[in-house]
């Protein structure tokens, strides 16, 4: 069975990598993309010698700016029709062959130049994410595994009717706005906050480079997003493991044990939490997943430099190899997750291996 599962699921890795590339490609997206940027520094070089002082005849200005134009057009590959470029980008993809960035968008956001292996530029956004996001999602996810089961017990009470109250609020207020109001308050009214977290990248890579030290910088940058974070997500969370946990709560073999007077943690270990692992290691584990993409509005409020920030800027310089890569990886790490799953599931479930 879990071979089975296993082959359905690189499957749908390798139906993503060529949808994706097939839909940047065949739409023209990429093509228009790429047009307008070579239109613009066309443009923009063409202003730049009539304003010289040694601006050449207009036979030779023409010639000069066709000469680049043709340049710009040959290092993006404009030259070639879109499937001679997106196939062999798919193909070389899906070996882990992730290429090279023409968009110094890109490289930008990982702080290293144009022409960059797309390998390199990932290993150095992925951990900015990392430090950010998922650490928020996991500390939000052990609240919820905390507060979820204490609240189902008392289902009504006032601390219930808080919890419920509170992640419908919180599901109606995107994180990206919240995050705004957090900026405000704390970085620009009271100060405490730092107003530019770019310089978050210097901390992370000395943390990352065994230098203990730098644990106190990346705090600084990081406390803001990760609150932030915390205090949209918690309450959805909360009431998602609330919902899991009381249908088990309602079932008879609970309330015979509630009735034999077991004690309420033996209870909640024994005959709740046990039958509700499945789903919630399932939301658990593809949460945690989720997150390797990153938030891209989010990261933007925080100027943060991680992989939501680095997906915008494959997207909007029309860089076609970075976006097949970054699909890759999430779909692979989505794939991983899934798998990792099945096989917890036999564990947790003996009823699946039936």
């Amino acid at each position: 069975m879990l071979a089975r599962r296993a082959v359905f699921l690189a499957l749908a890795l390798l139906i993503a990598v060529f949808l994706t590339g097939l839909i940047l490609g065949a739409t023209g997206y990429i093509d228009t993309i790429i047009s307008s940027i070579i239109d613009e520094e066309v443009r923009a070089y063409r202003q730049a010698l009539s304003s010289s002082p040694q601006k050449p005849p207009p036979d030779e200005l023409n010639r000069l700016v066709e000469q680049r134009k043709q340049e710009l057009i040959a290092y993006w590959g404009m030259d070639k029709p879109w499937q001679a470029r997106i196939i062999p980008m798919i193909l070389n993809t899906l070996i882990l062959n992730l290429g090279k960035t023409p968009s110094p968008e890109v490289a930008n956001v990982a702080g290293l130049m144009p022409n960059s292996l797309i390998s390199d530029i990932i290993a150095a956004c992925l951990p900015r994410t990392i430090f950010m996001i998922t650490l928020a999602e996991a500390i939000v996810i052990l609240i919820a595994l905390v507060v979820g089961p204490f609240v189902v017990y008392r289902i009504g009470s006032l601390i219930d009717r808080f919890i419920v109250a509170y992640a419908a609020i919180m599901n109606a207020f995107p994180i990206w706005w919240i995050a705004l109001v957090m900026l405000l308050v704390f970085s620009y009214s009271f100060g405490v906050a730092p107003r530019q977290f770019r310089p978050v990248v210097t901390h992370i890579n000395a943390l990352l480079s065994g230098d203990i030290t730098a644990f106190a910088g990346v705090l600084n940058y990081v406390w803001l997003p990760i609150i932030t974070i915390i205090i949209v997500l918690s309450g959805p969370w909360i009431y998602s493991i609330r919902a899991m946990l009381i249908r088990i709560v309602k079932e008879d073999f609970v309330t015979a044990a509630m009735a034999r007077g077991l004690p309420e943690k033996q209870i909640l270990r024994r005959y709740i939490i046990r039958p509700a692992a499945s789903p919630i290691v399932t939301n658990v584990l593809l949460g945690l997943a989720g997150t390797i993409g990153g938030y891209i509005i989010t990261e933007s409020v925080f100027d943060w430099p991680g992989m939501g920030t680095l997906y915008y800027a494959a997207v909007t310089s029309g860089d076609a190899q970075t976006i097949l890569a970054l699909t890759y990886v999430f779909t692979l790490v989505y794939v991983i997750a899934r798998f990792i799953l099945e096989v917890l599931y036999v564990v947790l479930d003996p009823r699946v291996r039936l």
